[in-house]
């Protein structure tokens, strides 16, 4: 499979291949979580599900990751879907990172992550000087909280901690939030005026639906990546979801039979064929693009690379052209701002500026 094909095959597959901005078009038949004929292009919630999981300690990053693939109009439909019809939820799943995802995959990939997860936070806290039995207080004062009060923004529960002789500053708070929310009992809901609001899961989303069993849910996460991030080995399944290479593994080999394989690398069974081009995007930082592989050389050129990972866990808002990364972006005072790693043809400098529009106003909705 040639470097260009492949970009082109994994761009279709993350919803990126669609008619750009400006050409007027129906919603798209795109492969969703039910089948190639779902429109998962059409909502908030459909394209969250094709992909499973969205990065999102940044929401404003997350908002323009759904921008991207068409399934916001709007930043506030994605502020909507987790605010009024509850169809999205943020919390600490794959890699010990904050995601964004449907509802009814929160508690099998907590399920999947969490033992994992809270390894790292409480082995984390105790290098920030907080001790095991401290940590499960603040956990029960951030769950008693939410109990009394309802949904609440992260400086609320910070003064909550305070006032309970808890650590309450720096990064001890959100992994104390992490902790919490690894046990299941909370997540990140509402936005409203004050910000981004945990709330109980219970209350918040409904009584929990007992997950699946590990081999169930594991054959499910490779078949939900796969529809999402395909081709792709398993050693990329590893590095996206954080855990061992053997339980990536596991899980494809569970659904082998629905598989195509071109040498090391898998996907969905059926595809279409990929499509003549990727259209130039603007992709916002940490987008699912530039995250999804192991390897993320086939989207970044490698003397660009830093310019796209400085280091230190960053990705930058990048522009790419049919899957290939062209430039980064900034947005200074309201206004897009493009940083081209090279001259770029007139047909790609022209769909850019268009997107850049398309940003500006999508960021003021």
């Amino acid at each position: 499979m040639t470097p260009a094909e492949l970009r082109r095959r994994r761009g279709a597959a993350q919803l990126l291949a669609g008619a750009d901005e400006s050409e007027a078009r129906a919603p798209e038949p795109v492969p969703g979580a039910d089948g190639w004929g779902a429109t998962a292009r059409a909502s908030v919630a459909g394209a969250v599900a094709h992909l499973l999981a969205v990065q999102a300690q940044d929401l404003r990053a997350a908002r323009l990751a759904l921008r991207a693939r068409g399934g916001a109009g709007a930043a506030s439909d994605v502020d909507a879907a987790l605010t009024h019809d509850r169809s999205l939820v943020v919390a600490w799943l794959m890699r010990g990172t904050l995601h964004l995802v449907a509802r009814e995959d929160h508690g099998w990939l907590l399920a999947l992550t969490a033992e994992q997860n809270a390894a790292t936070i409480r082995r984390r806290l105790g290098q920030l000087g907080v001790g095991e039995h401290e940590a499960d207080r603040a956990v029960t004062v951030i769950e008693r909280a939410l109990a009394d009060e309802g949904p609440l923004p992260r400086p609320r529960l910070a003064e909550r901690l305070r006032g309970a002789g808890l650590p309450h500053e720096g990064q001890a708070v959100p992994h104390l939030l992490a902790l919490a929310a690894g046990g299941g009992r909370i997540v990140l809901g509402p936005v409203d005026a004050g910000g981004h609001a945990f709330a109980l899961t219970d209350e918040w989303l409904g009584a929990s639906i007992r997950p699946p069993d590990r081999r169930a849910a594991l054959a499910e996460l490779a078949r939900r990546y796969l529809r999402g991030h395909g081709p792709a080995t398993p050693a990329d399944l590893a590095a996206w979801s954080g855990l061992g290479l053997r339980d990536a593994r596991a899980g494809l080999a569970a659904i082998a039979s629905e598989l195509d394989a071109d040498g090391e690398l898998l996907d969905v069974a059926g595809r279409p064929a990929a499509p003549r081009r990727v259209p130039p995007r603007l992709l916002g930082a940490f987008d699912p693009y530039l995250l999804g592989w192991k390897d993320r050389a086939f989207a970044v050129d490698p003397a660009h690379a830093r310019r796209v990972h400085p280091g230190g866990g960053i990705v930058r808002a990048t522009a790419i052209a049919d899957g290939r990364a062209v430039a980064t972006w900034t947005m200074p005072g309201g206004r897009v701002a493009l940083e081209p790693f090279g001259s770029l043809p007139r047909p790609v400098e022209a769909a850019l500026r268009r997107e850049c529009g398309a940003v500006e106003r999508f960021t003021r909705s």
